[in-house]
């Protein structure tokens, strides 16, 4: 297999192949199981939002080996806006390539072209490959905490 791969702006045609490896992704982390039909509704949300950015990794025959996305929030602590970057996922076979990085570097571009001062994500704790390839790109720990607390969805009534 080539080592040949390009990074574009996912479009909603990608949309199937970008669920394909949030279900991958989904199913080794602890707080999230894969679920296609919300998947490819948060997809949507962010393809189509202008505070949403995701990009992809193609190999030569066009498939969609990897993912990454990012949402700009606004932030009382920078006075600007931060990114948040979530799923990061580069499929299997196509792992230690620069992929990631990549990809990374593609959605962090966009968040500065808008005034972006930070970014921030989550990592799974329990995902040593993840927090080594966080680690080896130099982004650092922070003292705080995540939490969540799910919220009812609105009535359509």
């Amino acid at each position: 297999m080539s080592d040949a791969f390009a990074v574009r702006q996912a479009g909603t045609a990608d949309t199937p192949a970008l669920a394909s490896l949030l279900a991958a992704l989904f199913s080794i982390e602890q707080d999230f199981a894969p679920d296609s039909e919300r998947q490819r509704r948060g997809l949507r949300a962010v393809l189509d939002s202008p505070l949403g950015r995701i990009a992809v990794a193609t190999a030569p025959d066009g498939s969609v080996v990897g993912m990454c996305s990012g949402q700009l929030v606004y932030s009382t602590a920078e006075g600007a806006a931060s990114v948040w970057i979530e799923d990061v996922v580069v499929a299997e076979g196509w792992r230690g390539r620069g992929i990631g990085r990549a990809l990374l570097d593609h959605v962090l571009a966009w968040a500065n072209e808008r005034g972006a001062t930070r970014a921030q994500l989550l990592v799974d704790l329990d995902n040593p490959p993840a927090l080594e390839f966080y680690r080896h790109l130099g982004w650092s720990e922070t003292r705080l905490a995540a939490r969540r607390l799910g919220l009812a969805r609105p009535s359509t009534d």
